[in-house]
């Protein structure tokens, strides 16, 4: 890679244009495959939000999902789609942080991020052998089991390789199969459906698990800002992110509402049946057995997609954070044939591999605390920037003031406060130990490019002027 001209440097951080090593070689990311990878960043469909019925009953299940876009979602879409466009790089919110509060912030957002992120990615390929497991019973435990996770992360991770546009529209044939049993189960069910059951506050005798029903909310919904890492790569991003994030938002509702409301209208209660997995169940119930397969093999569809979108997130994100000298060059090397960040996709893998061996009990919920800290972060940053610097060019733009803002930004903080206090003591132990790795990292950075132990891209001398 050669060494970026400072001139082209500049520009990145102080006006909105794509960063150094632009994707050039490669064919851009257009509307509908970027709708997708949205989708499946955030989303994936219905699969994993039975257990907010479970939680708290069938009505507040029906609210949760038609109010918390509201409260959560579009805040974070709507920041989203003002700061991509106007700083339209790969290196996403890590550029957003740093130009509102300088680059050690920056690096730090980056670090949550990308840890919250590639923990993330490391419980697909165990989650699509939970469901593969009920078609086969061999992939249950053991060898097999072991076998499978590695092959599943290999041949995906290859297949990131050839290509964001191929990723990209990979994922849109894998989102249209994984929700076509959706949409038969909700064909089937209209005719019994009885809408008495969608008001119904849960069986008498069964306690609310607000916990659960909030962590499902929050699982089910967040990851907005993590398509902002592939800026870089997609077609007239000022124009092409809004679209997307709009087209992505109102399709995860439909996934997610639809089938809600027509599994709970055309089947009696049993608020315990209500688990992860359950929509298998009723679409047997509703349909037959044929349904109740359709809908575990879209299921292993949708983790497929879920973990090709958050490998690219990482991927990319490592590869910006070179391009802004947080990382040494080599961090964002790109293939000669596919023009992908290979560097960054095999360092997200191999942790991944790692990982995926791990108890995911407590790793999960320390991927909600990450998360949770770097949105905090990254709302404190669109508000600042909105201050500090309202002369910006903004190709899309919330259209509120600064008061207006914060309040939009104080409800979604509120709840993700929340998320952190009702953690486990490990959960703080974990994501101290992580924040303090993070911090450690951005020094030591800082040293090895004063000692010229790793090359870097002249950003660096940038960012350390700037800071």
């Amino acid at each position: 890679m050669a060494t970026s001209d400072p001139s082209s440097t500049a520009s990145l951080l102080d006006t909105p244009v794509p960063p150094t090593a632009p994707a050039s070689a490669s064919k851009k990311l257009a509307l509908l495959p970027l709708v997708f990878l949205i989708y499946f960043e955030v989303s994936g469909g219905p699969y994993g939000e039975e257990s907010a019925v479970g939680a708290a009953g069938p009505l507040f299940a029906i609210l949760g999902f038609i109010a918390f876009p509201f409260v959560w979602s579009v805040p974070e879409a709507l920041v989203t789609a003002e700061l991509a466009t106007a700083f339209p790089g790969n290196g996403g919110y890590v550029i957003w942080a740093h130009r509102a509060f300088g680059p050690f912030w920056g690096s730090l957002l980056g670090s949550w991020k990308f840890l919250s992120g590639v923990i993330n990615l490391a419980s697909y390929p165990a989650l699509c052998m939970d469901y593969l497991e009920l078609l086969i019973s061999v992939f249950a435990s053991g060898v097999p089991r072991y076998v499978a996770i590695f092959l599943f992360t290999s041949v995906l991770s290859f297949m990131n390789y050839t290509g964001l546009s191929i990723v990209g529209y990979t994922a849109v044939g894998l989102g249209v199969v994984s929700l076509s049993p959706f949409v038969v189960l909700t064909f089937f069910a209209i005719p019994k459906i009885d809408p008495k059951r969608w008001i119904s506050l849960g069986e008498v005798g069964v306690a609310k698990d607000w916990t659960l029903f909030f962590n499902t909310l929050f699982w089910n919904l967040n990851f907005w800002d993590s398509a902002s890492t592939l800026a870089g790569e997609v077609e007239d991003p000022q124009r092409t992110y809004p679209k997307a994030l709009f087209s992505a938002g109102l399709l995860a509702c439909l996934a997610y509402l639809v089938p809600l409301l027509a599994a709970i209208g055309a089947i009696p209660l049993d608020q315990e049946d209500w688990v992860d997995g359950y929509f298998a169940d009723a679409g047997e119930l509703i349909a037959g057995e044929w349904l109740k397969i359709g809908i575990e093999i879209g299921a292993v569809l949708s983790v497929v997609g879920l973990f090709e979108a958050q490998l690219s997130s990482c991927a990319y994100q490592l590869l910006g954070m070179a391009d802004l000298a947080f990382l040494p060059r080599s961090f964002g090397l790109r293939s000669a044939w596919f023009n992908t960040p290979w560097m960054g996709i095999l360092i997200s893998t191999l942790i991944a591999l790692a990982v995926s061996y791990l108890d995911f009990t407590d790793l999960i919920s320390t991927v909600n605390f990450l998360y949770s800290l770097g949105m905090l972060l990254e709302f404190a940053s669109f508000l600042w920037l909105r201050k500090k610097s309202p002369a910006l060019k903004r190709p899309f733009k919330v259209p509120m003031a600064l008061p207006g803002l914060v309040i939009m930004c104080l409800i979604p903080s509120c709840f993700l406060v929340y998320v952190m206090t009702v953690a486990s003591k490990t959960v703080y132990i974990l994501s101290a130990v992580m924040t303090v790795f993070a911090i450690c990292w951005y020094y030591f950075m800082k040293i090895c490019k004063s000692k010229s132990w790793f090359q870097f891209l002249d950003a660096g001398e940038k960012l350390d002027d700037e800071e």
